[in-house]
Parts: structure tokens; sequence; C-alpha cells
């Protein structure tokens, strides 16, 4: 007879580290890059957008995972998009209630959610095959692969192009004149304001795949 496989065995831990290096949804998989363009102005609005994602991706593996038996294949992807979009819903509403300022700087984009491929990816690929659990799990590592380089992106983003750190003065105080400044401004350092546009966004991006790779030799194309 076969031992039982515990809750947080290797095989089951690999499904929370793999998306984090060896598997990225967005730096390997490229899916899911239009939200990191659009949210990583600032560090705020990326984590909780990061937050966001890994919360649905995780509860809707879950939900399909137990549905998976049950769901007629004709109509697989209505059932998908139909829990998918409830749980959006119910986010959009937490942060409308809880964070009313946050909600109108992600506008749109987490609606949006419903459509990511992330989402839609793993419960094709991963929850309609593989138990609640390891489904949950699957849902938690590549919501964390995504949010890391969200975070990433908006940390660099926000410093260089603002000085700034989740609004926090990082690099000191602007003022009128090198007198008044304090910090790196002081010394004459100004803010690269091509940081807060998005086709920087897509530049780091492309700098965090470049280091991956160079420091991850099994993501090199033969």
């Amino acid at each position: 007879m076969a031992e039982k496989e515990g809750l947080l065995s290797k095989r089951n831990l690999q499904l929370l580290k793999d998306p984090l290096n060896d598997n990225n949804p967005i730096s390997v998989q490229v899916l899911g890059i239009c939200s990191a363009l659009a949210v990583t102005v600032q560090l705020k609005p990326a984590i909780v957008m990061a937050i966001s994602v890994t919360a649905v991706v995780a509860l809707s593996n879950v939900i399909i995972s137990l549905m998976r038996n049950l769901i007629p294949d004709r109509i697989r992807i209505i059932v998908q998009l139909v829990v998918v979009a409830a749980l959006v819903i119910i986010v959009d509403l937490i942060l409308k209630a809880y964070a009313f300022d946050i909600s109108k700087e992600l506008s749109v984009f987490v609606g949006l959610i419903i459509t990511n491929c992330i989402v839609m990816g793993r419960l094709e690929a991963f929850a309609l095959a593989n138990g609640p659990w390891r489904s949950f799990l699957d849902g938690i590592g590549n919501g964390l692969g995504y949010g890391l380089i969200l975070i990433v992106v908006a940390f660099f983003r926000e410093l260089l192009g603002s000085g700034k750190l989740m609004g926090f003065e990082i690099l000191g105080h602007k003022g009128k004149t090198l007198a008044d400044s304090t910090g790196l401004y002081s010394f004459g350092y100004e803010n690269n304001g091509f940081m807060l546009l998005a086709p920087m966004a897509l530049i780091v991006v492309g700098i965090y795949i470049w280091v991956q790779r160079t420091y991850n030799t099994k993501l090199i194309e033969n």
C-alpha cells in the first residue's frame, strides 16, 4: 500500500516554489503581463493587485477542483468564468469597502482579473485534474509568482520615478533649490519621469527576465 502523501510534502511544496522562479507565470509563461504593465506605477496598488489575484486564483482552483467530476466538458469554460467572475466581484466589493482609494487607482484592472490568463490557465491545466489541496497550493504559488514580478517592477518604478515607496519619501525631499532639498536631491539627483510611463514597465520586466535567465540556466532555451 502506497504511503499517504503529506499536506506539505516535497511534491506539494514544489507547487509553491516553482512559480516563484522556474515556472513564473509572467517571466517564464508570459501570462498576465498586461496588469504587470498597468498597475505598477506605485507599490501599494501593485501589492493589492497581487493579493487580489492570488485570492481569486487560489479559491477558484479549489472550487473547480471540487466540482471537476460534475462539470460537463462542453460547458467547463462557462462554469469556470462564472466562478471566477463571482470571486472577482467579491474582491472588488471588499476593496471598495475597505480600500476605496486603491480600488479607484486599480480601476477596471480588478474586473479584468476575470480574463487574466493565469487564472483561466491554472483552472484548465491543474484544477480540473487535481484535488482541492494541491489545487489550492498551485493557486497560491502562481499568485505569489505573479505578485513577485508586480512588486519588483513597482518597487523600481516608484523609487526611481518619484523617489518614494508606499508614499513615503525614501531618497529625500526635493525642494525648489538644492539648498532646500535633502538626501540625494541635495546632490542634484533628479527623478526619472520615464519610469512612470507604461513602456518602462515592459523594460523592467525584460531586465528581470534577463537577470533570471542569467542565474537560472534551466530557463535558457537550447
